[in-house]
């Protein structure tokens, strides 16, 4: 009875699954290889791919590495992050102070005072549940917000944006209006 590597006979039905030919053995390093041996098999394999263009017209080819100025090892993600434009990343504590130094803009956005409400509250919600998690990471120091005190201040810069356009705003362009000869 011989004993098969479970590997190599999983490659073997998927090759012969989709109708390629059988490997042979001596493309596949034997399984009680040496570090030398494996190495030597990766390096052919990649002069290989190398020979067949595998690697030719890659993104960033001939390009060096933008690693910064300081070693961060998270280096990667930031600039996967930047590159997709990525937002709402990170511990809960992170994200809530950005949030929080951003509110008063994003409660500018809203037109109902019930949306401000709920808005201010869903945050209220978000902060205490951060804090009562143990997560670990930095901890949650975003302080809560008056529910009252934002609707106010919210009603207070509304009105000043509706008084302020009514105010400074040129009078509107006159038109001119000829008449249609026949």
């Amino acid at each position: 009875m011989s004993a098969e590597d479970p590997r190599q006979a999983a490659a073997r039905y998927r090759l012969a699954r989709d109708g390629e030919a059988t490997p042979d053995a001596a493309e596949q390093p034997p399984r009680g290889s040496t570090a030398a041996e494996r190495a030597a098999y990766v390096e052919t394999a990649i002069q290989q791919a190398i020979r067949r263009g595998d690697f030719d017209d890659l993104p960033g080819a001939g390009k060096p590495l933008d690693l910064g100025a300081a070693h961060d090892p998270d280096w990667w993600i930031r600039r996967k992050i930047q590159a997709e434009q990525l937002t709402g990343l990170g511990p809960p504590a992170l994200t809530l102070r950005v949030e929080h130094a951003e509110m008063a803009e994003r409660l500018a956005a809203f037109a109902r005072e019930d949306d401000v409400r709920a808005a201010v509250e869903d945050f209220n919600r978000r902060v205490v549940e951060a804090r009562r998690q143990l997560l670990g990471g930095p901890p949650v120091v975003t302080p809560l917000h008056d529910v009252e005190a934002d609707v106010a201040a919210w009603r207070e810069r509304r009105a000043e944006r509706e008084r302020a356009p009514a105010a400074s705003a040129p009078p509107p362009p006159r038109r001119r209006w000829r008449r249609r000869r026949r």
